[in-house]
């Protein structure tokens, strides 16, 4: 039986909270218990109590949607970090997630559009095959025969974002009031899933990265029918493909398929970042559709990040490798990553730099003459990644334009990883790097 979603702040925090008080006790209970099992039955108790706190927290987070949901989502793409087991129940988040009733659906629609979808389309299939944190996606035909998705809004979800926002910076004061994440960063994830609940919005995301992923031939993005969108339904034609996750599982690719993909990727990435200075910053893996011939349809653009001319000069310091020049370029790039307030702390500045240093010359090894092949079947990078990513947390050192694009490219990088990949990530550097002025 699916959960109703609660509305307001005060049913989602009490919501919230009881799902910890929940976890809380079955880990006591879980410790309690490990007093009484010999050595050999604790490794299947805690695969078990995993399996079952993990269910807890998906059905949970289901239920609660909003950027609830989507951090359970962030979650399930750690692969580096995360029991088998819990990814296992979090990973049913990325489109599985339970939809609205027929009826509540068909509600949404009339409310944004004035008329039922049956009004609407030839054809429209109430059961959804996508559902996720703010909306779920249904299959139509046009009147005019064209075979489409249409996202439905969940109502009321821009207020449980603002809702939950409320709670965050709540319960994250003490950390707040210690640095650890600032208000402006705060402000800054709010934005952008505020952003994701503007379907005019997402639209003109869709319609700018169709025009300019167009010279990558195995990119598809689907075309807006904007007659048929508002703010709070967007429809686009059917991209084909299989999730990257059921994509692995069916098709089982050979090497060679893995590392085609994996290239087209970081290709895809490399462009976004040097040529658009704008990222699909929602990297899951079910966003990634893939045929057999190894095209990869993206979808969901409500949230995107566009770079700042800072932001830019920062990449553009990595591919120029300007610590080579001396001292003072090492610490007017300390500046730009972190602000002018590290280099108040030069031994911290230094620590910090040459950790993202040696991360980047990990990425691109050929840049320094080494091997130019990166194995991402390894976790080394992202063990590496996630390590940069607590240092600057546990030293205050948070940037807050990193959160979106560090979330995407943790995301890359996992996608790598579950394709076991072997990329020469140096050439792609080389072919989408530097100016484009």
């Amino acid at each position: 039986m699916v959960k109703e979603r609660p509305k307001g702040q005060i049913g989602r925090g009490f919501r919230i909270g009881k799902l910890g008080l929940a976890l809380t006790g079955s880990y006591l209970g879980y410790q309690f218990q490990n007093l009484f099992l010999n050595e050999q039955e604790r490794p299947e108790r805690r695969k078990s109590f995993n399996r079952k706190a993990a269910g807890q927290i998906r059905a949970e987070l289901e239920s609660l949607k909003g950027p609830v949901m989507k951090l359970g989502q962030i979650l399930s793409t750690q692969f580096h970090f995360m029991p088998e087991e819990t990814l296992t129940e979090l990973a049913k988040l990325q489109m599985r997630a339970p939809a609205m009733h027929a009826t509540l659906a068909q509600a949404q629609f009339k409310a944004s559009f004035g008329k039922f979808p049956e009004e609407v389309f030839r054809s429209f299939t109430e059961e959804p095959f996508a559902a996720a944190s703010l909306g779920q996606v249904h299959r139509a035909v046009t009147k005019h025969g064209q075979e489409v998705a249409v996202k439905i809004q969940y109502p009321a979800i821009r207020k449980a974002i603002e809702d939950d926002f409320k709670l965050l910076r709540s319960a994250t004061l003490p950390v707040r009031v210690t640095g650890h994440a600032t208000e402006s960063m705060i402000a800054e994830i709010e934005g952008g899933m505020l952003q994701e609940t503007d379907y005019v919005n997402e639209g003109q995301n869709i319609d700018f990265f169709r025009e300019q992923l167009k010279p990558l031939n195995y990119v598809r993005v689907p075309v807006v029918h904007w007659d048929l969108s508002t703010d709070r339904i967007l429809t686009m034609s059917f991209v084909a493909g299989e999730p990257l996750l059921d994509f692995i599982a069916s098709q089982k690719p050979s090497q060679e398929m893995r590392n085609r993909i994996g290239v087209q990727l970081v290709e895809m990435f490399s462009l976004q970042i040097h040529r658009l200075r704008a990222l699909h910053a929602d990297p899951h893996p079910g966003n990634y559709l893939i045929e057999t011939n190894g095209t990869i349809g993206l979808v969901d653009f409500g949230c995107v990040k566009k770079f700042s001319a800072g932001f830019i000069e920062i990449m553009r310091a990595f591919e120029e490798r300007v610590w080579l020049r001396g001292e003072e370029q090492c610490r007017r790039m300390a500046g730009l990553i972190w602000g002018g307030g590290v280099l108040k702390k030069p031994r911290l500045a230094l620590e910090l730099l040459k950790g993202a240093i040696n991360f980047y010359e990990m990425l691109f090894p050929g840049l320094k003459g080494g091997g130019r092949v990166v194995d991402f079947g390894d976790a080394k990078i992202l063990n590496a990644m996630f390590q940069i990513l607590n240092d600057n947390v546990r030293n205050k050192m948070v940037n807050p334009e990193f959160a979106f694009y560090a979330r995407a490219e943790m995301g890359l990088y996992n996608l790598l990883h579950l394709l076991r990949a072997k990329i020469d990530t140096s050439s792609i550097l080389e072919k989408f790097g530097g100016s484009d002025e």
